[in-house]
């Protein structure tokens, strides 16, 4: 729990998850606490953490988070940084493409037109894309 100028920011762990709080006023022990959920572009993730953070407190599965990310998509996400990496330390389209889609499958002609040079290239551009600011969609998905 930590004070800041706007309140009091405090992450409850309940059954293994963590729910993160802000109170106006200091945590005080007794008193029963409401959730204010003001009608914004947020209100649906507002209203699904209350419901997960009152299922919690009493003792039921809280469920999913609200945006999780596939195991697909975490995938995508992660060849994407991992290609801007080697691309910034000047490793070529065609170095990154035998490496995601194996050698085997790059071929010694024709790779200026073959579809893994555009799929490597697309996954560089997407590192860019997270790198320049994209990654704060990840945080507040569009449903």
């Amino acid at each position: 729990m930590r004070r800041a100028s706007d309140g009091w920011h405090a992450i409850l762990r309940v059954g293994g998850v963590e729910h993160r709080v802000w109170l106006k006023e200091p945590p005080a022990t007794g008193v029963n606490y409401v959730a204010e959920l003001p009608f914004d572009g947020d209100f649906e993730a507002r209203a699904y953490a209350a419901r997960r953070l009152w299922r919690a407190t009493r003792g039921r599965t809280p469920g999913p988070a609200f945006h999780q990310l596939s195991k697909q998509r975490r995938g995508r996400l992660s060849a994407a940084i991992r290609a801007l990496d080697a691309r910034a330390t000047g490793s070529t389209y065609r170095a990154l493409a035998e490496v995601f889609f194996g050698e085997k499958r790059i071929p010694d002609r024709a790779w200026k037109t073959h579809d893994l040079r555009n799929r490597t290239i697309r996954l560089v551009q997407r590192g860019l894309a997270l790198m320049r600011g994209g990654y704060r969609g990840l945080l507040r998905p569009k449903h």
